[in-house]
């Protein structure tokens, strides 16, 4: 019996990237799948991609917004039943990232795609997880939340410390409601938010860095994992990344 049979997932970011090719093998094993993103028309366009049938729907929301991850959650678990595993992958960079760059709009707006997103998520689907004691929350996040930087931008990695700091909370305080809760710390990957790096990325340096299945992969791992297992954080990088 494929491995995620019967188990739905909600993926934020599900539109490109890590969140589609996670998407991809949720299907393929089995699952139900709700993906969400701010863009309805890749949302279509992914999902064409997917060929999920009626295993698969899609969502535009801007998560950063409470009340759209709320109806989010509120959607996917009057289509498709009980949330099993939110996939907390949706997130942003900018170019003009260095602190003499950033302005207090901009703070906001990465401190808001990059955490509050992934908070509004869980506050939404977490009351039904504690009330069945079962569920998965994985936050896909970045080495930038374990080794901060200048090539993430002060925003980007002060989000991305507040996610890790979220993930471990979550998971103390929920573990004796059998919630299991991962943060996944992947280094560079080929991706779209590559485009808004100041400096652009050659096609050789991206064909060393991680590919979107690679993530995805490691999100299958842990979400397939029995009840009894939970691995609070996993590092994934490219061989050719320093990670120290």
């Amino acid at each position: 019996m494929p491995q995620l049979q019967g188990r739905t997932a909600v993926i934020t970011g599900g539109g490109s990237g890590v969140g589609l090719a996670t998407a991809k093998l949720f299907l393929q094993h089995g699952a139900r799948v709700v993906i969400a993103g701010r863009d309805a028309a890749k949302l279509i366009c992914a999902a064409s991609e997917l060929q999920g049938g009626d295993h698969l729907l899609t969502h535009s929301a801007d998560v950063s917004d409470a009340k759209q991850a709320a109806e989010l959650i509120r959607h996917a678990s009057e289509k498709l039943g009980r949330i099993d595993i939110l996939v907390n992958n949706a997130g942003m960079n900018i170019k003009q990232r260095t602190m003499k760059e950033l302005t207090p709009e901009s703070w906001r707006q990465m401190v808001g795609a990059n955490l509050d997103g992934a908070f509004h998520c869980i506050y939404a689907a977490l009351p039904a997880m504690r009330e069945r004691k079962d569920g998965v929350i994985i936050c896909v996040n970045s080495v930038a939340g374990k080794r901060s930087g200048p090539l993430g931008g002060a925003s980007y990695n002060a989000a991305k410390f507040g996610l890790a700091a979220l993930g471990i909370c979550l998971a103390a305080e929920e573990k004796d409601n059998n919630i299991r809760v991962c943060n996944i710390f992947p280094g560079e990957i080929d991706t779209p938010i590559l485009v808004n790096r100041p400096t652009p990325v050659t096609d050789e340096q991206r064909a060393k860095i991680l590919q979107a299945e690679d993530v995805a992969a490691a999100i299958l791992f842990v979400a397939t994992l029995p009840p009894r297992v939970s691995v609070p954080e996993l590092i994934i990088k490219p061989t050719a990344q320093v990670y120290i």
